[in-house]
């Protein structure tokens, strides 16, 4: 179906028909300028009966049935909808249960004891029992509510800052992100509803944003990062128009607080498909403005020394979390940044290369700028600190000190991290197998390997003052 450009005015339109819906921008005078979005063409809804649909109530948790059931037996409407209906059509675990619901946030509350309210942003009601939390949210409008929907939905700069408008069903689905998060559960007679085409995405294998892409990337430009998330996550290919917009809105992640943008990224990288992740956030220009000071070595790598150590890096982080083994978060960003510390020691002057001041120095500046763009929690950045402060330590290979070494409580981080670093051919592949020697070894052995060492060398003792590791 042909349509017009949207209409923009200073003041607010009248009431549009039901495949419209405006947004507002504020401008740099604090005056609103109204933006008319075609929402999207508004058709009944495709409902999959339960013997088309694979979903079983058998698979679903039983905390969320509880919530689900109880929500029916009130009188409200009761799905459950997102990644947790995406991933039980697929054939998978699902990681968490969502629910949508025609119930306000405060009646909710009232059916459960057990419930907290969240969130200004996105009012929503958290159902607690024990570890696992049941997240439900009411049904959110497309256009504005009157009065009500003056304060309740609020954009900026085509960003969206909050939003609580209530409204239909149908409305919720085309919120959504991506059609294959939009399909809704019902409990009342276990079909599948689907009015944005999510089931026929998902047996194609595509990942399509619902709507004008450059709109919704705009309204939060997280999205992009979402997309790259559930592609790799889903081994699905983007649509056409869903990846076209990336390259040209990747510049809005800028605009994201640097905090929230730490959780993204450890969802990216964390999860089991990081270095996939890694490729395709390079693939599309987003990588750049997450990590720059690491992008900037990437690009100046003639020889694609940086490339094979974070490609590593990352394919080591994935068979951890394949093997159920646990991955912490410092190494693994002390792994994206170190290309860049590299860098810096390179260009040191020889005499200060490996002492403490200069990896200090170098460690201050990476995580400073890194901070305008992904903060990272001090409870991350100073493991990473002490990670790359033990590096220049495993050139010390004489008596006591090596022993010594083999008792800090960061020496297994530092260890894998020297591995990684002789697998991509930084440091002699020899170094990292003598410290393997050495933990293989034990009481006198070890005693003695350490002090062979000593012995072929002359005996220097070390001068006072010395700043080096």
């Amino acid at each position: 179906m042909a349509t017009s450009a949207p209409p923009r005015s200073q003041a607010k339109p009248a009431p549009c028909c039901k495949d419209w819906y405006y947004t507002r921008t504020l401008r740099a005078d604090k005056s609103w300028e109204y933006v008319t979005e075609l929402a999207a063409i508004h058709h009944d809804p495709v409902v999959i009966s339960r013997s088309e649909h694979g979903i079983s109530r058998a698979n679903i948790s039983r905390n969320a049935l509880k919530v689900l059931y109880r929500l029916n037996k009130a009188g409200y409407a009761a799905y459950l909808v997102g990644g947790g209906v995406r991933d039980l059509s697929l054939g998978r675990e699902p990681k968490d249960f969502d629910v949508a619901t025609d119930a306000r946030p405060e009646q909710v509350k009232q059916l459960f004891r057990n419930c907290r309210l969240i969130g200004r942003r996105f009012r929503l009601a958290h159902v607690y029992f024990g570890c696992e939390i049941i997240e439900v949210a009411t049904f959110r409008a497309l256009q504005e509510a009157g009065e009500a929907g003056e304060q309740a939905r609020v954009l900026e700069d085509g960003r969206l800052l909050r939003d609580n408008v209530f409204g239909t069903i149908e409305e919720d689905a085309l919120r959504r992100d991506f059609t294959v998060n939009a399909l809704y559960y019902h409990i009342a007679d276990f079909t599948l509803v689907d009015y944005v085409g999510g089931m026929a995405d998902l047996r194609r294998g595509v990942l399509r944003l619902i709507g004008d892409a450059e709109v919704r990337y705009r309204e939060d430009p997280v999205r992009m990062l979402r997309a790259v998330r559930f592609a790799v996550k889903l081994g699905f290919r983007m649509h056409p128009e869903t990846a076209g917009a990336i390259p040209r809105m990747a510049h809005l992640l800028g605009h994201i607080p640097p905090a929230r943008l730490f959780d993204e990224t450890l969802k990216l990288f964390a999860t089991g498909m990081g270095l996939e992740a890694f490729e395709c956030l390079r693939h599309y220009g987003l990588f750049g403005y997450l990590f720059p000071a690491t992008e900037a070595v990437l690009l100046d790598d003639e020889f694609g020394a940086a490339l094979g150590f974070l490609a590593g890096a990352l394919a080591n982080t994935d068979r951890r979390v394949a093997e159920g083994k646990s991955v912490t978060p410092a190494f693994l960003f002390a792994a994206l940044l170190w290309p860049s510390i590299a860098q810096r020691l390179t260009a040191a002057e020889p005499h200060a290369a490996g002492s403490i001041q200069e990896i200090h120095k170098a460690a201050s500046e990476v995580l400073q700028d890194q901070a305008r763009c992904v903060t990272i929690p001090k409870r991350f950045s100073m493991p990473m600190r002490e990670i790359w402060s033990l590096q220049p330590r495993f050139e010390r290979r004489t008596g006591k000190r090596a022993l010594r070494l083999l008792s800090h409580p960061r020496f297994r981080a530092a260890y894998d991290f020297l591995l990684l670093r002789a697998e991509a051919g930084e440091v002699e592949a020899e170094l990292a197998r003598w410290w393997t020697q050495l933990q293989l070894t034990s009481g006198e052995q070890r005693t003695e390997m350490a002090g062979r060492r000593r012995r072929s060398g002359n005996r220097r003792g070390r001068h006072k003052g010395s700043d080096t590791v």
